[in-house]
């Protein structure tokens, strides 16, 4: 799951940087170095992947929580010996799961993010 979350945000940074090539034309021709325009769109991918993370993790919450309370998944009893699917919602688990998909998206979008040292202010500016 981490591998398609990262594939995708792969691309929707990539998304991004061609949909924002004359922005950082201008930033650069204004004296923006390369590892602070980097910056910018590694913070707002983190935050897209915050966003995504916040829903995901309120709908997860909410289905966990329903089927703690009431059961509505059942199984057959004579393969599993139980009636209903338990849940078990550990926090930390949860937390360090929550964190090891931010920091190993934000890892795999360092690369694709080195397209931007490679954008000529020049051209970014008259590609618009």
């Amino acid at each position: 799951m981490i591998l398609v979350a990262a594939i995708t945000m792969i691309s929707t940074l990539l998304i991004l940087i061609l949909e924002r090539t004359s922005t950082i034309g201008i930033l650069k021709a204004l004296g923006m170095n390369n590892r602070s325009v980097r910056r910018i769109f590694l913070y707002q991918s983190v935050f897209i992947i915050g966003l995504g993370m916040i829903f995901g993790n309120i709908a997860g919450f909410g289905i966990s929580l329903l089927q703690q309370h009431f059961g509505l998944i059942t199984l057959p009893q004579e393969s599993y010996y139980m009636a209903v699917v338990p849940i078990y919602l550990d926090g930390w688990n949860i937390l360090l799961l929550n964190l090891g998909t931010i920091v190993v998206c934000y890892l795999m979008l360092i690369i694709p993010s080195m397209i931007i040292t490679r954008i000529s202010p020049i051209k970014a500016i008259r590609f618009n």
